[in-house]
């Protein structure tokens, strides 16, 4: 693996100029894409905030072959890119060695495209599918999706009298991608490249189906300053509301252990979009994110052979 200035130093699959918001940490991994490895990369967006900012009409920040599709249909697009590629090289049409990746925000992974994933990833395509999991549809209003933290006010989970924001758990996507027996599944922090691009280049390297989940704080649907989407994404982790961790072959390895053990809470609060469960009323719902949090740690550290 080459080191973070050798990386640095390689022309990025993203450009500058984008229309992403300020301080907003998706363009963090879409530029490691190409410098990560040798091969040539294909990339495919679903509809969200990655696609709709980067390529507005006649403009495209992108610097490798793109493709936009729809909503709930990446996997399956870039399926067909893999299977088009596999034939025009078994005839000689091609000699060129090409990887294909998808990618898809958590409304378009975890919810309306997860039918379209599963079957990609149970067919054994050669993609890497990433999910760049901001917590709720960011792109079309800030509406709670299946991996909105239990408690967040959205526009469709907005806090009054009757309501303190989501009332349900978070999906577990990642585990259920384990139980399509892939070969390599892993959760990564855009506030860690290192951990980051060795995993992008792990996914997009393997002969077959990969995913990667990435914990990646939003500025507006968070509630956040600008400034802070890195920092916010680094207590993630070290709350251990975001495990880093990859599953090889079906073996779990732990790439990070925070050093002393934060409460979520510190985490939570320190979003706007939690800012009601500051009020005593709601204490419950801190020690029930925190069971949760630590039941999670707990499993993982079992599933890890600890």
């Amino acid at each position: 693996m080459a080191t973070m200035q050798e990386l640095a130093s390689k022309e990025g699959s993203f450009s500058g100029g984008h229309r992403m918001c300020a301080g907003c940490p998706v363009p963090i991994f879409t530029r490691m894409l190409s410098r990560v490895t040798d091969y040539e990369v294909v990339v495919c967006s679903a509809t969200g905030c990655l696609e709709v900012a980067s390529t507005i009409f006649p403009y495209s920040a992108w610097k490798v072959p793109w493709v936009h599709t729809a909503f709930e249909n990446a996997a399956a697009t870039m399926s067909g890119v893999e299977a088009a590629y596999k034939v025009l090289k078994k005839k000689g049409k091609t000699d060129k060695q090409i990887k294909c990746v998808a990618i898809g925000g958590d409304g378009g992974t975890y919810d309306i495209g997860l039918q379209s994933l599963s079957g990609a990833m149970e067919r054994g395509h050669d993609m890497l599918y990433i999910c760049y999991d901001n917590g709720a549809y960011m792109n079309t209003g800030i509406q709670r999706s299946s991996a909105t933290p239990m408690g967040a006010a959205t526009t469709t989970t907005p806090v009054g009298k009757e309501s303190s924001g989501k009332a349900h758990l978070k999906k577990d996507l990642t585990s259920i991608m384990v139980s399509h027996d892939l070969d390599y599944v892993a959760q990564a922090s855009i506030h860690n490249p290192v951990d980051l691009s060795k995993k992008i280049k792990k996914g997009i390297e393997l002969d077959g189906p990969a995913f990667l989940n990435i914990l990646s704080p939003c500025i507006p649907g968070w509630r956040i300053d600008p400034s802070s989407s890195v920092e916010l994404a680094r207590m993630g982790v070290e709350t251990k509301f975001w495990n880093l961790f990859e599953v090889e072959h079906g073996k779990y390895t732990i790439n990070y252990r925070p050093r002393k053990d934060v409460p979520v809470a510190d985490w939570i609060l320190a979003q706007g979009r939690f800012k009601h469960l500051k009020r005593p009323e709601h204490k419950h719902l801190l020690e029930e994110l925190q069971s949760q949090v630590d039941g999670q740690w707990a499993r993982l550290l079992k599933l890890a052979g600890e």
